[in-house]
């Protein structure tokens, strides 16, 4: 218990209300000065704050690649393989119905070419590629 401080404050005669140089000695065995700062130069420190997590930083962003495949993508194509699925089961005598909206009864199923029976009194018949098959009619779907 041999070691005081003193904390002393000067202001200078005449000047505005600024901090001042504020000094810290040590009063014991030995004197010495511990801390001098000059005015103005005392600023406060910012608060710490805690590093965020980075996977809370990028979550609104990969929600929204989320939501965007679902909706923007993957429904599409899921309708692109159904699509192809029924265009390569198409066979003899189903009925379908065009995407100019001719309905007819499949004749004949080539590769590139699809052969459809428009009329059965007058026996018309058309050539389409297979993509123009909109859908396959069903005797549920009549």
């Amino acid at each position: 218990m041999n070691n005081f401080w003193i904390l002393t404050q000067t202001t200078a005669m005449g000047e505005s209300e600024e901090p001042s140089i504020v000094t810290a000695e040590r009063v014991g065995a030995e004197k010495e000065i511990a801390t001098v700062a000059e005015p103005n130069t005392l600023q406060p420190t910012p608060p710490v704050r805690p590093k965020p997590n980075i996977f809370y930083q990028y979550l609104p962003l990969i929600l929204v690649f989320f939501v965007f495949y679902l909706l923007i993508l993957r429904g599409p194509r899921k309708k692109q393989q159904q699509q192809r699925k029924m265009i390569q089961s198409l066979k003899k005598n189903d009925r379908v119905r065009t995407i100019g909206g001719i309905i007819g009864t499949i004749v004949d199923v080539r590769d590139d070419e699809i052969i459809l029976k428009i009329d059965e009194s007058s026996n018309t018949k058309i050539r389409v590629v297979p993509n123009a098959i909109n859908r396959v009619i069903t005797q549920d779907n009549d």
